[in-house]
Formats: structure tokens, sequence, C-alpha cells
């Protein structure tokens, strides 16, 4: 132990600004590690310093010490903070499956069946390896098994993967930052109500489906329109005199999606106004 700093339960007490009664009943709560002991005297170290001064950090953000407990031991699991609160790798297509040899010929051919190929994708976070086997997600694998049978080669695969993954990241990074600019003083101002964990719990979750909902939306609007454009480049539409025969009685619905996008209109505040303020008027009135 040359060089590592020894207290005595007094003397981290003195440097944590606990009472030694205190820093005992953390230890038998859970939320922190046994000291180490030289015959009778119970030495402490610069690990009980980071610890105890996590616990007081969450405890003023009004964490309970068991939901304290249970994120100290999920992590020493080796838990990640996305399992402990609800956002994690529990659900059936977000499992890490393992990858046979069976499965990767699905995905790559036997031709192009080379070590650098898996490297890559575990690299890119399409795959783990762990004691000399490969693992993937299960939402990964059946994407890839769909691409290959599409004839996507899979090195256009991987590198489009890995520009996605910088574009998920980066909507990951905003969510987070909204989480920590809107929710999380939400969570500090309401220290005496219920338990942290669990409301942050509750609104990680509701963020995250949101997210998503969201971002495959979006998505699926941007394919949409870039269907549309690939089709125009390549002379795929009909002539702009062409109407199908359903648009002389179009529904109101069918009518308001068969617009061109570029023919949508962009309102300024005073016409968005006026909407507003007949917002209680019947529909057929404001039309």
């Amino acid at each position: 132990m040359g060089g590592v700093e020894q207290l005595t339960v007094d003397e981290l007490a003195v440097r944590v600004g606990l009472p030694g009664s205190t820093i005992r009943m953390y230890q038998t709560k859970g939320v922190l590690h046994a000291p180490r002991r030289q015959g009778r005297v119970a030495y402490y170290d610069a690990s009980h310093i980071e610890r105890l001064t996590l616990v007081q950090r969450l405890q003023a953000r009004g964490f309970s010490l068991p939901a304290i407990a249970e994120l100290v031991a999920a992590r020493e699991r080796g838990a990640t903070v996305a399992a402990v609160l609800g956002v994690g790798d529990n659900e059936g297509p977000d499992d890490w499956v393992r990858v046979g040899l069976r499965d990767i010929t699905k995905l790559v051919p036997v031709g192009h069946m080379r070590p650098s190929v898996l490297r890559r994708a575990v690299q890119v976070g399409l795959l783990r390896w762990r004691r000399g086997r490969p693992y993937a997600r299960r939402w990964a694998l059946e994407c890839g098994h769909r691409l290959s049978g599409m004839g996507v080669p899979c090195d256009d695969a991987l590198d489009h993967f890995a520009l996605l993954r910088r574009s998920t990241d980066a909507i990951a990074a905003d969510f987070v930052t909204l989480f920590e600019r809107r929710l999380w003083p939400q969570l500090a101002d309401k220290t005496d109500q219920d338990d942290q964990l669990d409301r942050m719990r509750a609104l990680l979750v509701e963020l995250t489906y949101t997210a998503e909902t969201v971002v495959v939306g979006t998505l699926r609007e941007s394919i949409r329109e870039a269907a549309e454009e690939f089709a125009r480049k390549h002379g795929l539409l009909p002539g702009g005199e062409f109407h199908p025969a359903w648009v002389a009685e179009p529904l109101p619905i069918a009518e308001r999606l068969i617009s061109a996008p570029e023919d949508a209109e962009v309102p300024d505040e005073p016409a968005i106004q006026r909407f507003l303020d007949r917002a209680d008027e019947p529909e057929e009135s404001i039309r």
C-alpha cells in the first residue's frame, strides 16, 4: 500500500465532514465499500473519499440511500447507466446474441469473408467480441440479413452505419442537453418528494420513447421526399398534366397529402395568428 493514503474512520470523518457513525451506516446500507483491515484497525483510502463525495452529491439531488446503493451495485456489476435507468439492454431487439459462423455467412458472402470486415464491425459498434466469440444486437443481425439479401455489400453497409451512428450520437446529445436543461432542474427542485431515481427513470423512459418516435417519423418523411427527388431525377414520374382518376373527388385527408412539398405554403405569423384566433370556429367555416 506504499504511496496510498490510509485513514482511520475518524480521520475520514474529518476529511469528508461526516460523523463516523454515518460512515459506518453507509457501509451497512451498501453505499460504501468495506475498508482494508490491519488487525483490529480499519483503514480507508481515496476511493472511500470519492464514494462518500458521490453519495453526498446524490443525496443533495434527492436520491435515497437504497437508490444510491442500487446505482452503486449495478455499476460494480458492470451495468450501464441506461440499463439501471430502464432504457438499457433489456428489450428483445436490443438483446446481445451470440453470432455463429452460419449467421456471418448470411451477412458476408464467403468470398468476401475477411477478419478485417469483422474487425471493422466491432470498431463501429455493430459487433462485440467476448471470449473469442462475436455478439450482435438482434436488430443489427436482422437488418444485416435484410441488406445482404438485397445485395448491399457489407463494406457499404458498414460505411453507412458509421455515418448513421455519428448522426444518432448527435441526436442523442441534443436530447441529453434537453434533459439537462429542462428536466434535470425539475428533479433538483423536488428533493422532498418522491425518490429521484424513480422519477429520473420515468422521465428518461418518456423522453427516450418521444425521441424514438420523433426520429423515426422524421426519417420516414425524409425518405418520402428523397424518393420523390430520386424519381424526378431519373424521369420516373408522369408529366405535370397527369392526374389519377381518384383526384376528381379526393377525400379531405388525401387532398392535403397529394400536394408536393414544394407546393406547400409557409405562412407568415399574421396568417398563423388569424388561424389561432378562429380556433373555436367549425372546421368548415375556417376553410
